[in-house]
Formats: structure tokens, C-alpha cells, sequence
């Protein structure tokens, strides 16, 4: 008998900090394999969880490659403007694009977000790169990719396949903004309530 209380939603950590840890080194070592170096690769995080995580990348990819100034190879960009659900949401507050002082031009950019799930963001991202340069190549790298796609896009680097439902809802947490590290799923069929 329920006495009419909600149900409490099932809770999952399917990543914890050190898994986190360990994707993003995984990822750097990948990112720098692919570019052939990292001197000309060019960091941008997709707010708002994508931007702590190009940071933490470029920590590791100084210390893979010496030739990668995080200082000038770091930057941040907001699709706002690009997303095609704007007459949906158009309360959404605008944010910040901050480029690397050399710009995008005939750069690797590799854009950085926390979870691929339909596809749209990134083309947001790609509409938004385009207006602000022309890079050499542009990939994506995503700490989890969920699947479910609306459109053909697919990461070039993946912290971790994580495959769902779409009614499941997939959260990173980051210590920079929620004060922990972790990936968590909720609403999952069956699931311990684990946190």
C-alpha cells in the first residue's frame, strides 16, 4: 500500500570519480594520438558541464604534450543562439563564447560535452563554429554517449557507451558544480538505489 506518497526514482552511479578520471586520460591519450601531437588542437567546452571537462582535459593533454598550452588552447561555446528548439524554450539565457586568443583557424577544434543524446547540440556547435572561423578538422569527445540519436552525428572519443532507455535520464556531476564526480542514471527499471 502506498499511502499516497511519490515514488522515490531509482537511482544508478554507473561512473564514480576515479572512472571519471581514468575516461578523461583515456580520452587525452586518444586525442593526442589521433591529432599526431596536441600543438594544434584547440579545446572548446559546450556549457555548462562540457567547460569543467575541456579543463580537466587540457590538464591532461599539457602533460601528455608540453606543445599544448592550455593557455591558449582552451575556450568555451555556447550554442545557444544555434539550438533549433529556441521556439520551445525561448526563455534560455544566453551564454558565453570565449575563443582562444589564436582563433580556430586551421586548428583541430575538438568539442567537448558531457552527455551525446540526440545529436542537436552538436549541430548547434557545428552551426556556431562555422560563423566563428574555419578549423582544419573538428571532433567530439563526450564522457557518455547514450545513443539514441535524431541526427548523424557520432563522437570521436567516448568516456563511456552507456546504453538506455529514453526515458531514463543520464546526469554528470562534476565537483566544480555539484561538488561530487559522477555519472548517474535515474529512472531505470529494476535499479538499486544506489547514489
Amino acid at each position: 500500500m502506498s499511502f499516497g506518497l511519490p515514488a522515490v526514482p531509482a537511482v544508478t552511479t554507473v561512473l564514480g570519480p576515479d572512472d571519471m578520471q581514468r575516461a578523461l586520460t583515456r580520452i587525452a591519450h586518444e586525442v593526442v594520438e589521433r591529432s599526431k601531437g596536441a600543438s594544434d588542437v584547440v579545446l572548446l567546452g559546450i556549457p555548462t558541464r562540457g567547460v569543467p571537462l575541456a579543463h580537466r582535459l587540457a590538464e591532461r593533454l599539457a602533460a601528455i604534450d608540453p606543445a599544448f598550452d592550455p593557455a591558449t588552447a582552451l575556450g568555451e561555446l555556447d550554442v545557444t543562439m544555434y539550438r533549433d528548439d529556441l521556439h520551445r524554450n525561448p526563455t534560455r539565457a544566453v551564454g558565453v563564447t570565449r575563443l582562444p586568443a589564436g582563433g580556430i583557424d586551421g586548428k583541430i577544434v575538438v568539442l567537448v560535452d558531457d552527455v551525446l543524446f540526440s545529436g542537436r547540440t552538436i549541430r548547434a556547435a557545428l552551426d556556431a563554429i562555422s560563423d566563428l572561423g574555419r578549423p582544419r578538422a573538428v571532433r567530439l569527445a563526450a564522457l557518455v554517449d547514450r545513443g539514441h540519436r535524431e541526427l548523424p552525428i557520432r563522437p570521436d572519443f567516448v568516456g563511456k557507451n552507456l546504453p538506455t532507455s529514453t526515458t531514463e535520464r543520464v546526469q554528470v556531476r562534476l565537483a566544480e558544480i555539484d561538488g561530487v564526480d559522477a555519472v548517474v542514471i535515474s529512472g531505470r527499471e529494476g535499479a538499486e538505489g544506489a547514489k
